[in-house]
């Protein structure tokens, strides 16, 4: 158990008529504040998309994905939210919002590797 550390995450949604509270999973943010790891994996199945909603586009939803993963990774092109430290920019990201992109309430865990917690947690609520 000394070599696992804890971890949270929160699942990314996508909610295309935020009054109708109906969403998909595209994505998954996980913290961990040991491992000093931030990490974020997405992608849209355009189909889901289309059938949620035909009036999002696919290429705007990447692009404000894509500003998640900016901030993720600290980039200066996150902006100031990219320039707060991890768990900060953790804590703003999984915060809850009323747009079209949310994300679930955090969930913590125990790991060893936080970059493999991320694609299995991927793999089992997204994929």
């Amino acid at each position: 158990m000394q070599d696992k550390f804890t971890f949270e995450y929160a699942i990314i949604r996508v909610v295309p008529k935020v009054e109708r509270e109906e969403f998909f999973n595209v994505g998954v943010i996980l913290f961990s504040k040991r491992k000093k790891f931030l990490g974020i994996k997405y992608k849209v199945n355009s189909t889901k998309l289309k059938a949620f909603s035909s009036e999002i586009e696919l290429d705007l939803l990447n692009k404000y994905l894509n500003a998640w993963k900016l901030i993720c990774e600290g980039k200066p092109s996150g902006g100031k939210i990219g320039e707060l430290e991890l768990s900060d920019r953790f804590r703003w990201l999984a915060a809850c919002r009323s747009t079209i992109i949310q994300s679930s309430k955090t969930h913590p865990g125990l790991c060893i590797d936080p970059n493999k917690e991320l694609e299995d947690i991927f793999n089992k609520f997204v994929l």
